[in-house]
């Protein structure tokens, strides 16, 4: 790389360097740099069921999560035949995304400061949505949070899941985690 080029590094990636992972440090007194809890992954997972019937459906719901992701999902399929809802092995029934790296900042950064202020009637994320393994799932009801979405454009409004995968081992470490990136957790009930 030239002297005069410089690379490119998503906002949160380098607040985690530089604020983030200190400030865990402290918090938990952690030994070894290694014992830092990070977010390893984000996996953005949208089922598309009703779909089923109609391939273009599914083809514009894989391609509005391509467009909030960055990157081309896979098709998930069904395991096996249903009759009472007209569902056959093979079928797409969903679509999903894993986001590593610098994808992963730039979404997590688009969805804390962008998509779930915009969510509506929205009071904050529930912190104990953990698996207690440090792991945070989250569900949106609307895909039309996200501002690559053209409201104009679409022709069904989508759900999806968020898991924010992590490395902490509790889930105590994990929250401390997402709060350092400002999470929006409502404060918990006495």
């Amino acid at each position: 790389m030239a002297e005069t080029e410089t690379a490119y590094e998503p906002r949160m990636k380098t607040e985690y360097r530089q604020r983030i992972r200190k400030a865990m440090k402290d918090k938990f007194a952690y030994t070894n740099e290694m014992q830092i809890p990070k977010i390893d992954k984000i996996v953005v997972n949208m089922g598309i069921g009703e779909a089923v019937t109609d391939s273009k459906k599914a083809a514009s719901a894989m391609k509005d999560l391509a467009a909030i992701t960055g990157q081309k999902p896979v098709a998930t399929k069904a395991r096996t035949s249903i009759a009472g809802f007209k569902l056959r092995e093979g079928m797409v029934v969903g679509a999903k995304v894993t986001l590593r790296a610098d994808r992963m900042y730039e979404f997590l950064d688009r969805l804390i400061t962008i998509a779930l202020p915009r969510v509506k009637d929205f009071r904050g994320l529930k912190p104990t949505s953990f698996d207690g393994r440090g792991n945070y799932a989250m569900g949106l009801r609307e895909h039309l949070v996200f501002p690559e979405i053209n409201y104009d454009e679409i022709d069904q409004i989508w759900g999806m899941d968020i898991i924010v995968c992590t490395t902490a081992k509790s889930d105590e470490e994990a929250r401390e985690l997402l709060r350092e990136f400002h999470f929006p957790f409502t404060q918990a009930q006495a």
